[in-house]
């Protein structure tokens, strides 16, 4: 094939960004109905399905003290996020506003920060997924299942984004069904004492076994990491705000319903669980959602549960193949990536970048291959602390954005957050607690030690970048000066 063939397929993709999302070059093909089960979805995630065995073993029943905590703050982000949202909705958000309020290179560190993120916590999922694939066919390698899905999920992903959306849709549609019947089945457990697990069901097994801090209010401190790893992916709305149909109206309903997501698929599903189970009967490595049913003995429960976390595993891993390839679109538009990346195929989708993600996600395969009980846990606390960046970039940029509105710099928000810019400060301090946390951690604090080595990466790259271009790496808006 010659380079002028290969080049028709494609879409110059040179638009700029910013303005109205339809320049981009997307496709609007993500409805109403796709960007809520989206957002639900995101709110749902292996974090939840998988992580919490490990924590509900730290922490006991005070895990769903930390979960409605860190959903609070979450919330904070979402309406902060949000009113950017509708101020600009942009794909590629949180790096757009960066570079809108903090200057070229945070636009620069945080796109490609949120693409690491979403490739580690790509690699996360493929490992869950085989380790849930395992619970039927134990002889079956890690690494066969984890490559199995990632080429599935990668060409699902090339051919348009309605597919994404559907296979998303329905992903996150399997999960929001077995939670709810998880929670009915639980309160029946608990109201009516059938199944094996209704000798022992009860209200108190919260604080029965040595109190609701079994471990010492430390040791559920201690959770909060594993805990934020779980709400990564909420912001995922925010990149889809290009290839929404109509933003204006879809994405406050979405960031809105978060609160009683939390309430009803994080503290409601743990608080049911932990009353039909005690505590100490929960292990590392298992899903707690898997062995309440298995606990419960209803005829193939275990296993039908079994087959809802792999679905959010895959979604997950769904979802950061879709969010990486428009990111290295946004950051290459703006000069700090390949130009290559700028590329639509003939779907408009950005096959170019998410090819690369899918590459780079392959390390997952390779890491379940030398360690694969180490592997979970080695990507999920790199993903946290790029997450951890995202979030800090998304609050300070909305302080910066309310301090140019106020000054009359800039157009108000229709989709302003509550309380201004206080919830965003109180966030950004649990953050940088959370932070905190993980450098006191010897387990989780390897990943600050990646983090670094990849701000040291991406600081080289930046000098080359100005070096050879340094119209890029000049903030392009004089006015916005004064934001600061």
């Amino acid at each position: 094939m010659t380079s002028a063939q290969v080049d028709s397929q494609y879409d110059d993709g040179n638009e700029a960004v910013g303005g109205d999302a339809p320049e981009e070059g997307y496709e609007r093909g993500l409805g109403s109905r796709q960007v809520q089960m989206i957002a639900i979805g995101g709110a749902i995630g292996v974090g939840l399905f998988l992580g919490a065995g490990a924590n509900i073993a730290k922490a006991g029943p005070s895990l769903i003290l930390m979960y409605a905590l860190a959903g609070a703050i979450v919330f904070f982000i979402m309406r902060a996020l949000g009113e950017l949202l509708l101020y600009r909705p942009v794909s590629g958000s949180f790096a757009e506003y960066s570079r809108e309020f903090l200057g070229p290179f945070f636009g620069y560190f945080t796109g490609w920060t949120y693409w690491l993120m979403w490739v580690v916590t790509g690699m996360a999922e493929l490992t869950a997924a085989a380790i849930y694939v395992n619970y039927w066919f134990p002889a079956v390698p890690r690494w066969v299942t984890a490559l199995a899905f990632l080429l599935i999920l990668f060409v699902a992903n090339l051919i348009s984004v309605k597919l994404f959306g559907e296979i998303e849709f329905w992903f996150s549609m399997v999960k929001v069904t077995a939670l709810i019947g998880m929670i009915v089945i639980g309160l029946g457990v608990l109201t009516f004492g059938f199944s094996a697990a209704g000798d022992t069901a009860a209200v108190s097994n919260l604080w029965a076994f040595d109190g609701f801090f079994p471990k010492g209010v430390g040791s559920s401190l201690m959770t909060l990491q594993g805990v934020m790893f779980a709400y990564l992916a909420v912001e995922l709305v925010g990149v889809t705000a290009g290839e929404s149909e109509n933003p204006e109206k879809t994405l406050p309903k979405a960031i809105n319903t978060l609160p009683w997501r939390i309430a009803l698929f994080y503290v409601g599903a743990l608080t049911v669980i932990l009353c039909v189970v005690k505590w100490t009967e929960f292990a590392p490595g298992v899903s707690p959602f898997v062995a309440a049913f298995a606990k419960i003995g209803i005829p193939a429960g275990a296993g039908i549960v079994n087959f809802v976390v792999l679905t959010a595993a895959l979604s997950s891993c769904n979802s950061g193949m879709y969010s990486t390839g428009r990111m290295l679109r946004n950051l290459a538009e703006s000069g700090e990536a390949p130009k290559a990346f700028t590329r639509l195929s003939a779907t408009k989708t950005p096959a170019v970048g998410i090819t690369l993600s899918t590459a780079f996600m392959g390390i997952g395969v390779v890491l379940n291959y030398i360690v694969p009980e180490k592997a979970f846990g080695y990507v999920t606390s790199v993903a946290t602390a790029a997450g951890i960046w995202t979030w800090l970039m998304i609050l300070i940029s909305h302080v910066l954005y309310r301090r140019a509105v106020d000054a009359g710099r800039l157009p108000a928000s229709s989709f302003p957050a509550p309380g201004g810019t206080v919830c965003s400060w109180i966030a950004i301090a649990f953050l940088v607690f959370v932070t905190g946390l993980i450098a006191y951690d010897a387990d989780s604090r390897i990943c600050l030690f990646v983090m670094a080595g990849w701000a040291a990466a991406l600081a080289v790259g930046w000098a080359l970048l100005k070096a050879k271009n340094p119209e890029v790496t000049q903030r392009r808006d004089p006015d916005l000066e004064k934001v600061g």
